[in-house]
This record gives structure tokens, C-alpha cells and sequence, in this order.
């Protein structure tokens, strides 16, 4: 009996250091199931960016976690994905910023045009406070921000070259349901025309619209340079994915769990926005190899649109503060002397 009971003693010690040491993860003793939902096609960056997070998020937990990806919207729409991420019966998922403004309007802060004029002051804002101020705002409606990927700049494809502001002037263009976007376009004196995005292709090829403000990825995985002969670099404003995670979900995870996905998101993160940057030129090349042309703006021209979109930011006051705008400005001024 003495030595049954100090047997029984000696097991109730072992487990309590292991627990103490983080060695006990109350949820080791089941797989965790990861359900992810993405707007993107699989050969897109950030397909093949979840498939990275996938693979090494099931290799780093010894395969504790099993993700599950439903990509191209097939989980649903945003409203779904939301629901699904404050319900927690959808762990993980990603859209727009803007999309988010809903819950917070300061979430538009990159919709605003012409304020980050680079990927280097992207990833500055983004990565850095402010981005993780923004980001962290969302817990109170239950989803948790883990960071951003990437999108890119908005190009204008189009059936006719677009050299200049006259050039612009009446262009019927697809614009997304953002009120920012369509008064950018507005601005530079297009015709902003929403369009759902299932039915862009064809309304490009029927020319129902002549044009849409979109980044090159997107453009060349979803084949628009197909139907649109002409690309003008405007880099009018810089569009990324916030990838987010239930708040019901993550609060269940011990301490290592939650360290593994980060480390996993971390991966997935370089990966791609380096795949989506590193596209970029292989993307122009072939548009000016199938007989497409890709047009520059001049710094003088360039200057031109952005004073013709001065006005924007401004009637966006209420949603982003011109004190956000200027400390976005500053900071990327005095990181990156931009």
C-alpha cells in the first residue's frame, strides 16, 4: 500500500512540473483543426502563402494542428467569414482593411491615395504601430489581427492607353463598393462603375467597362491583360489582407500553441509578399511579350494626380483623421526619408 501511494505521489509531481514547465498543453490529447477562409485563387501569392502557413504550422506542432484552407470565397462571403471568425466556428481568415471599417472607419487608412509611396513604407506602417493599433481595435468584436499580407498597388488596366489626366477623363472604369476608391476615381476624373467581382472578366471583355484600378497579381492570376491591352502604373494606393483569427479560438490555445501559429504566420508572411513583389516584373515582362503596353507615369504627370486627389483624403476626415494621414506621412518621412 506505502508503496503504491508514493508511486501515485510521484506521478502527481512529474505532471505538475511538466505543467509548470509548459510542457502540458490541455489540448495535446486531440488534433486542433485550423478552418481558413481566403477570397484568393490557390496559384495566387497568398494561395500559395496559406498552403506555406498550412504545411509549416502542421510540421512545427508535430501535427497538432490540421488547416483545413478554403480559398476562392468558398466559405462564404465577408459577412460569413466575420460571423464565422466572432462565432468560432471559423478559426482563421482575411480580407481588405476597408472592409473592416464597419467596426472601426480608421480602417480605410490605406485607401487613402497616394500616402505610401513604396513596399518599404508599407511594411513600416503596417508591421509597426500603427498598423498593430488598427489591427488590435477588432478584439472587441471578437477576431484577433495577426498582421497583413499583401495585396499590392493599384494599376489601371485598360482598353485604351492612359498616359495622361485627359486621357482619364471619362473612362469607365470597375471600381470596388469602397467609397474612398470611387472618389479616388472620381477625382482623376474617371467614371467609377461597381462591378461584382465574378463578373469583371466579362464585362471587361463585353465592354460593358473599359478599364479596372487593380494590382498586377491579381490582374494577371485572374488574366485581365487577356482582354485589356494597356497598363498604367499609377500606384494610386496600397491594398493588403489583414489575416485575422477568432478570439473564441485563440483564448482556448495554451501559450505554445499560440506561439507556433505566430512563428507559422511569420513564415507565411515573408514568403508572400516577397512572391508577390518578385512577380511584379516577371507580370510586366510577359504583358509587354504578348504585344501589351505598360506605361510610367512621369514625375510631372505623376505630381498632376496627385494633386488632382488632394481633396480626398479630406472628405474622409470623420472615418481617417488627418492626424493618422499625418503621422503615416511623418513617420515614413523620417524612416525612410520617402
Amino acid at each position: 500500500m506505502r508503496t503504491y501511494c508514493k508511486m501515485i505521489i510521484g506521478l502527481l509531481v512529474v505532471t505538475a512540473a511538466i505543467a509548470i514547465g509548459g510542457g502540458f498543453f490541455p489540448s495535446e490529447a486531440k488534433e486542433i483543426v485550423i478552418k481558413l477562409a481566403h477570397p484568393n485563387v490557390p496559384q495566387h501569392p497568398m494561395g500559395e502563402g496559406y498552403e506555406l502557413f498550412k504545411a509549416d504550422l502542421e510540421k512545427r506542432s508535430g501535427g497538432l494542428f490540421r488547416v483545413d484552407i478554403y480559398d476562392s470565397s468558398k466559405y462564404g462571403n465577408f459577412d460569413a467569414v466575420v460571423q464565422g471568425l466572432q462565432m468560432g466556428v471559423l478559426q482563421m481568415g482575411s480580407d481588405a482593411p476597408n472592409n473592416f471599417s464597419v467596426f472601426n472607419p480608421k480602417l480605410m487608412f490605406l485607401d487613402m491615395p497616394f500616402v505610401i509611396p513604396s513596399y518599404e513604407a508599407a511594411d513600416l506602417i503596417t508591421d509597426g504601430p500603427i498598423g498593430k493599433e488598427l489591427a488590435g481595435a477588432l478584439e472587441k468584436n471578437g477576431i484577433l489581427g495577426l498582421g497583413y499580407i499583401e495585396i499590392g498597388f493599384r494599376q489601371i488596366f485598360a482598353n485604351r492607353p492612359i498616359r495622361t489626366l485627359e486621357d482619364a477623363k471619362g473612362l469607365k472604369i470597375r471600381a470596388t463598393h469602397s467609397k474612398a476608391h470611387i472618389a479616388i476615381l472620381k477625382s482623376l476624373g474617371m467614371n467609377p462603375t461597381p462591378v461584382a467581382w465574378g463578373e469583371v472578366y466579362t464585362a471587361l471583355q463585353q465592354k460593358t467597362v473599359d478599364a479596372i484600378d487593380i494590382d498586377l497579381n491579381l490582374a494577371w492570376f485572374n488574366k485581365f491583360p487577356e482582354i485589356t491591352k494597356y497598363v498604367t502604373l499609377t500606384r494610386s494606393f496600397y491594398s493588403p489582407h489583414l489575416v485575422l483569427i477568432s478570439k473564441a479560438f485563440w483564448q482556448k490555445l495554451a501559450p505554445q500553441e499560440q506561439a507556433w501559429i505566430n512563428e507559422s504566420f511569420a513564415v507565411m508572411q515573408k514568403f508572400q509578399r516577397a512572391k508577390i513583389r518578385g512577380n511584379e516584373s516577371m507580370i510586366i515582362e510577359k504583358i509587354k511579350a504578348s504585344g501589351g503596353e505598360v506605361i510610367e507615369l512621369t514625375p510631372e504627370e505623376r505630381a498632376r494626380w496627385i494633386k488632382a486627389t488632394a481633396d480626398v483624403a479630406p472628405s474622409f476626415a470623420k472615418e481617417v483623421p488627418p492626424e493618422l494621414i499625418e503621422e503615416m506621412r511623418r513617420t515614413i518621412k523620417e524612416k525612410l526619408n520617402q
